[in-house]
C-alpha cells in the first residue's frame, strides 16, 4: 500500500522546501536557502520522524521585493527522484505544470520516480494561474480560467492511460494527437497518489474527477469544516469518487507561547519583505482563485508569515491541539512550513508528534511501517 494512502491516521506534509524562503517572505538573514544540503537534511528528519510526505513548488521566476521571494527553486523531478532514493519510508511528490511539461514525458518521469522510491512517489497537477511565468515559458495563458482546466483535463487523460494501458495505443484529443504511444515503465501500484490544489469551483470540480487528494487553501478549521463537507460530498456526487482534503499551514512551535510569537513578530513583521508580499498577492487577486478577495485584503500578515497559509503558533501544546482542530473538522491532512525546515522540524517531531498520538490524531512511526 502506498503510504499516502493509509486511513488511519491525520497525514502530516512539508510543503516549499525546495524554493528559498519556504513560505516566508522574510528578510532575516537565517531565513531558509533551499540548497540541496537543507533539503537532504530536512527530508532524513522527517523520513524518520514520521512525517508523511514532502510536496515542493515548481517555480521559475521569483516574486521581487528585497529577496526576490522564491527567486532560486530546486525544480520538483529531479528534487524528488534524489530524496527517494535517500530516504526510507516517506511519500515525495513532484509538483508539475500541465502547460510546461508533455504528458508522456511526464508519464514516464513519475513511473521512474516510482521505481526509485519503491512505491513512494506522487503527482501534484498544476493547471497554471501565473501569467508572467507563462511569459518566460512563451506559451500562451488562456484567458478564461476554465479552459486552462479543459487542457489540464486532457493532460492527466493522457497520463492515466499511459499507466493504465499495456497495448501500444493512439490518442485523439483537442490538445493532444498522439500515435503509436508505448508507455513503459510503470508505477508499482498502476498509478501514483494525485495531488491538485483547488480552490475555485472549477479547480475543485477538477480535482474531485481526477485527484486522490484535494489541496485547499482555508482560514481555519471553522470554515474548513464545511469546505471539507462541501469537496468530499461534491466528489461523491459528481464524480462518485472519496477523496481526501488537505490544508496548509505554517508552524512557529517554542518552549513558550512568547517566544513563538516574539519568533513571528520578529521575522513576519519586522523583517518581512512587504515588496514580495505585495507583489505576489497582486498576482493572486488577478489570475488566480485561490483566494477570494475577501481575503486578500485581510490576510496580508499571512502572506508575509506563510504564503497566506494557516499558522500554527505557540508551545507545543498549542500547535498539538490547533492540529487536532483541522483533524475534527474533517481533514485528511496538512502540510506545514517553517522558517528553518530542518531545524524547526526537530524540535517539533521531538515535541509535538507525541502529543498528536496521545491525542489519538495520529498513530506512532513503528505501526505505520507495516
Amino acid at each position: 500500500m502506498h503510504p499516502m494512502n493509509r486511513k488511519d491516521h491525520f497525514k502530516l506534509g512539508l510543503f516549499s522546501s525546495n524554493c528559498s524562503g519556504g513560505l516566508a517572505a522574510t528578510k532575516i538573514e537565517e531565513r531558509w536557502g533551499a540548497t540541496w544540503e537543507e533539503n537532504l537534511r530536512m527530508a532524513q528528519i522527517a523520513d524518520k520522524a514520521g512525517i508523511d510526505f514532502l510536496l515542493p513548488i515548481a517555480r521559475w521566476i521569483g516574486y521581487k521585493g528585497e529577496t526576490n521571494f522564491h527567486g532560486s527553486v530546486l525544480e520538483p523531478i529531479p528534487w524528488a527522484a534524489a530524496l527517494l532514493a535517500s530516504t526510507e519510508r516517506i511519500s515525495v511528490f513532484s509538483t508539475v505544470h500541465t502547460a510546461f511539461n508533455h504528458p508522456l514525458v511526464t508519464a514516464k518521469q513519475i513511473a521512474t520516480l516510482d521505481a526509485i522510491g519503491g512505491g513512494r512517489a506522487g503527482l501534484n497537477i498544476v493547471a497554471g494561474w501565473n501569467q508572467p511565468e507563462y511569459e518566460t515559458m512563451g506559451v500562451d495563458m488562456a484567458d478564461a480560467h476554465d479552459d486552462r482546466y479543459g487542457f489540464a483535463q486532457e493532460w492527466w487523460d493522457v497520463v492515466r492511460e499511459a499507466w493504465e494501458r499495456d497495448e501500444i495505443f493512439d490518442f485523439e484529443g483537442k490538445f493532444f494527437n498522439l500515435k503509436h504511444v508505448e508507455a513503459l515503465p510503470k508505477p508499482a501500484g498502476g498509478r501514483v497518489p494525485i495531488l491538485n490544489a483547488g480552490s475555485s469551483s472549477q479547480g475543485r470540480n477538477f480535482a474531485g474527477r481526477n485527484s486522490d487528494f484535494v489541496f485547499t487553501i482555508v482560514t481555519g478549521p471553522e470554515d474548513g469544516e464545511g469546505i471539507v463537507r462541501s469537496v468530499k460530498a461534491k466528489a461523491l456526487e459528481d464524480h462518485q469518487r472519496d477523496v481526501g482534503v488537505l490544508t496548509l499551514s505554517h508552524a512557529v512551535c517554542r518552549p513558550t507561547r512568547r517566544e513563538a510569537e516574539d519568533y513571528l513578530h520578529y521575522y513576519a513583521e519586522e523583517n518581512a519583505d512587504w515588496g514580495a508580499v505585495d507583489y505576489l498577492m497582486n498576482l493572486q487577486g488577478l489570475h488566480a482563485e485561490s483566494f477570494t478577495k475577501e481575503m486578500l485584503t485581510t490576510m496580508r500578515a499571512r502572506f508575509a508569515s506563510g504564503h497566506g497559509s494557516c499558522p500554527l503558533v505557540g508551545t507545543p501544546d498549542d500547535v498539538a491541539v490547533e492540529i487536532a482542530r483541522f483533524a475534527k473538522a474533517g481533514f485528511d491532512g496538512m502540510s506545514l512550513a517553517f522558517v528553518d525546515y530542518a531545524g524547526e522540524l526537530e524540535y517539533f517531531a521531538q515535541e509535538v508528534l507525541p502529543r498528536l498520538e496521545r491525542l489519538g490524531v495520529r498513530q506512532p512511526v513503528e505501526s505505520m511501517a507495516g
